[in-house]
């Protein structure tokens, strides 16, 4: 049975200001086969973001020149629970195509990785509701009328979901997957996403028509190799704790996900189950379909 991909690509990425190695930085984790076409993985750490995307584009032109499909991941959300575009009074449609436009043109995340992500917050904030929610959690000397430090009281924009779809899919037993509303505090991805989507929108401008975004511009549903022919790369959002990573001697967390995450991807490939992955689960109506494709996005494998 064909692979869909050659290689798997996944990024872990981080909202943190300054340079960073190690523990809570870029980690970009590679799987792909060997002349005798034999798996193996790598993993690369980068100081900043801007780094990680050059080191991204770097990889997948050279992927490009070889022909090979890439499989992209990465670990923050590609889309914002639905009706947020509505709320901030977007009015183009899709929905997540138009506020990834918006993020783009509100997000400066430097070169040395300062960024005003706490000030988009606010903004959005300002926008949705003229309240401090649905973002919350900011550091003391982050925060103002618009985003406050800790999570607004229950009930407080009690019509905006506070979580996807997908993340409602997977808040079972040990996997709690925070919401993109919170900011800051341990485990928040609110930031990430923040600073993560405009770096994916770019990246995939430079790909042009030979990049595609699931499920956003495939639909949700199993792929083919018929589908992915014409493409060098399809970006897609994991959730690394879904999978348990666990570090080799002298491996950090992070390192030891992206790789695991990777290599997960490229064995569901070589038994023939990733077609099957990128369909939407039995039973989903067509409302729920019609959110995801259109507002919401999916992570892979929930």
């Amino acid at each position: 049975m064909a692979r869909l991909f050659d290689a798997y690509i996944i990024a872990d990425w981080t909202a943190a200001e300054g340079k960073k190695l190690g523990e809570n930085s870029v980690w970009i984790g590679v799987a792909k086969r060997d002349v005798r076409f034999r798996l193996y993985s790598e993993t690369h750490n980068v100081a900043t973001r801007a780094e990680g995307e050059a080191l991204l584009s770097s990889l997948l032109a050279d992927h490009r020149k070889r022909g090979d499909r890439v499989l992209v991941g990465f670990d923050f959300s590609l889309g914002y629970p639905a009706g947020t575009a509505a709320r901030l009074g977007l009015k183009e449609t899709p929905a997540w195509s138009t506020l990834w436009k918006f993020l783009a043109a509100n997000i400066v995340d430097k070169a040395d990785n300062t960024n005003n992500r706490y000030q988009v917050a606010a903004k959005m904030n300002r926008l949705m509701t003229d309240e401090a929610w649905p973002f919350w959690g900011a550091p003391a000397k982050q925060a103002q009328r618009w985003l406050t430090t800790t999570k607004p009281p229950a009930g407080a924009g009690a019509d905006i979901p506070e979580f996807r779809a997908t993340e409602n899919a997977i808040r079972k037993g040990r996997l709690q997957p925070k919401s993109n509303w919170q900011m800051h505090g341990a485990g928040a991805v609110g930031g990430q996403t923040l600073v993560g989507i405009p770096a994916v929108r770019r990246l995939l401008e430079k790909l042009g028509p030979s990049g595609a975004v699931w499920p956003f511009g495939t639909g949700w549903r199993a792929l083919s190799t018929n589908d992915v022919e014409p493409l060098s790369a399809l970006v897609v959002e994991v959730y690394p704790s879904m999978w348990d990573a666990t570090p080799n001697p002298g491996e950090f967390k992070d390192q030891a996900q992206v790789r695991v995450t990777a290599e997960h991807f490229a064995k569901l490939d070589e038994a023939g189950d990733l077609e099957k992955a990128f369909a939407p689960p039995k039973g989903a109506s067509e409302a729920l379909i019609a959110q995801v494709e259109q507002e919401e996005g999916w992570i892979l494998g929930a």
